[in-house]
């Protein structure tokens, strides 16, 4: 997910009268998935751990499965490439929707990500979501991919880029374009679904002036959630781009972990914290232990509130079933979501498995 630098948001509220959103009236859940290596394991057992992931999402009954794109720290998180790991997934699964959280487009080209979604929608026609971001890595890692930190424009490039990927999804470049003739796979079912995916109120507008859904990282930036969502609202032109939506379309991906009770999942979630430090530390290695991460933390964290405060939201949640539900509702009732996303950090493979299982069961999932 991008982190572009901004200034501070405005403070902001939804418009008096907006319709609440409740999980437990029937709002999607899905799950976004980076391909954790496990500890004394490689990036095998990784992609191995994201395809039970998805095949058990799906049987859940989660909307989606995404995949992430992370750049120079392979000996933790093993997913590099989502076009190549979502080709996998569309042979391992049969219905759930399966997508980039996201594809970077500032280091490719706008045509070759669009005939890399096109095929993917022939491997899996009518359920591909191009998913569509940015984000700069290590300065080595992006002169390795051959990108220029130094744009002059980075938002108007973004959107630029976005824009030609959409117009070669849906073959929209006007007859006298260069690139009008030029055209990419398809299924007769797709094309693949574009979503701008983002962190901040600038790729809010970009989604905003494109027509497109929007998917906020809140665990990126839980602070801003509210203002680039309320941003995406007030600016949303519809009819933009081909692909587009009629009305705003928002998710919301949040880090969340679920146990038996929330106690324990106060436990598990100090797993995400403590990587959360050592990154800020810019420290890379294998994910924590559930002990590990406690000594460093210095203590067990508290559990999350059932009730958050109006002005709070955790950049980590913690729960047992219908806690972490309820806290979910909330935060999704905050931004009027249509579909919250689910990424988190367990220690290990098995945990997160469960953790989903739990979640569906206190959202009320139907299992497909």
């Amino acid at each position: 997910m991008p982190i572009p630098a901004l200034a501070p948001p405005r403070d902001c509220h939804l418009p008096n009268g907006f319709p609440p959103v409740s999980l437990s009236a029937g709002m999607d859940l899905s799950v976004v998935d980076l391909s954790p290596v496990p500890r004394d394991g490689t990036a095998a057992d990784a992609f191995a751990n994201t395809v039970e992931t998805a095949q058990r999402a799906e049987e859940l009954g989660y909307e989606r499965v995404w995949v992430a794109e992370h750049h120079g720290t392979a000996e933790r998180i093993a997913g590099t490439t989502p076009e190549v790991l979502l080709g996998h997934l569309a042979a391992e699964t049969d219905d759930i929707r399966i997508g980039s959280g996201a594809v970077l487009l500032n280091h490719y080209s706008p045509f070759k990500v669009a005939e890399e979604f096109g095929a993917l929608d022939a491997l899996a026609p009518g359920r591909v979501d191009a998913g569509l971001g940015r984000a700069n890595g290590s300065p080595a890692s992006d002169s390795a991919l051959g990108t220029d930190r130094h744009v002059q424009n980075p938002d108007e490039d973004h959107r630029e880029a976005v824009e030609a990927v959409v117009s070669h999804l849906y073959d929209a470049f006007p007859d006298d374009h260069a690139y009008a003739d030029l055209s990419i796979p398809r299924s007769g079912a797709g094309p693949a679904k574009p979503w701008v995916l983002g962190s901040s109120p600038s790729s809010a507008e970009i989604a905003a002036a494109l027509g497109l859904p929007y998917v906020y990282a809140a665990f990126i930036r839980p602070q801003w959630a509210e203002h680039a969502v309320e941003t995406y609202r007030e600016e949303f032109e519809a009819g933009a781009l081909p692909g587009g939506v009629d009305e705003p379309e928002v998710v919301v991906a949040v880090n969340a972990v679920c146990a038996e009770t929330d106690e324990d999942a106060a436990r598990l979630r100090a797993v995400a914290e403590a990587t959360y430090e050592r990154l800020r530390r810019g420290e890379v290695g294998p994910t924590p232990n559930v002990e590990d991460a406690i000594d460093e933390l210095g203590g067990v964290p508290d559990p999350t509130p059932a009730s958050l405060d109006a002005d709070e939201w955790p950049r980590a949640l913690s729960g047992g079933p219908k806690t972490l539900a309820g806290v979910l509702g909330q935060l999704a009732d905050r931004v009027g979501a249509d579909e919250l996303m689910v990424q988190h950090t367990p220690p290990d493979h098995e945990t997160g498995l469960r953790s989903h299982d739990l979640l569906a069961d206190g959202v009320g999932l139907t299992p497909r």
